[in-house]
């Protein structure tokens, strides 16, 4: 007689809710049926001043103004989603997930009054977590592999003192290119406005 392992059904099960779930959003924001679209506002929202605005018709609009940012998460939404299909890349698609699943629930908290949605990604987040925790053995293993990953840092302190000087001069570096590249933007962006 075959013994069920019901952890790993419910697991299966949670695997293809958020599957479900997800697709249906990440497809609605590619289709343009999920937010407020450039050129394609409801007539109420469009002739609301800013100032008059509500803070659903405010998030709804400007998540709308990007048909590209809008791509990204959707996109993301159902490669995450896919991967939640397969035992070999359920954490990828679990860790793909759970930011935007993040940003969603703070976004409805902050932004929206729409408490069926907040609940509805509140649902997802959990089942997401649910997933985590029945995994909690592989998430050890791959913590364990990131916290001993070796180090060059266990010699003579002359060589720690050296790595850590060239971390130091590195990191100066970059933070000297960084404010180049913005300052040049910043001074090509008012010569264009001039």
């Amino acid at each position: 007689m075959t013994k069920i392992d019901f952890k790993k059904l419910f697991e299966i099960v949670l695997r293809q809710c958020v599957f479900t779930i997800l697709n249906i959003y990440a497809l609605s924001k590619i289709f343009g049926g999920q937010f407020y679209m450039k050129g394609k506002l409801p007539l109420e929202v469009a002739e609301t001043t800013l100032g008059d605005a509500g803070s659903f018709s405010l998030a709804w609009t400007f998540m709308g103004h990007s048909y590209f940012y809008i791509l990204f998460v959707g996109i993301t939404q159902l490669v995450g989603a896919w991967f939640l299909l397969w035992n070999k890349t359920k954490l990828l698609g679990v860790l793909i997930l759970m930011p935007i699943m993040i940003n969603i629930i703070i976004f409805d908290i902050i932004f929206l009054d729409v408490y069926p949605a907040l609940a509805n990604a509140v649902i997802v987040f959990s089942m997401l977590l649910l997933i985590l925790i029945f995994n909690k053995e592989h998430l050890i293993e791959i913590f364990q592999v990131l916290i001993n990953f070796p180090t060059t840092t266990n010699g003579p302190i002359k060589s720690r003192i050296l790595i850590i000087g060239i971390t130091i001069i590195v990191i100066a570096l970059i933070f000297a290119f960084d404010s180049l590249i913005e300052y040049w933007f910043g001074v090509s962006k008012e010569k264009i406005t001039e």
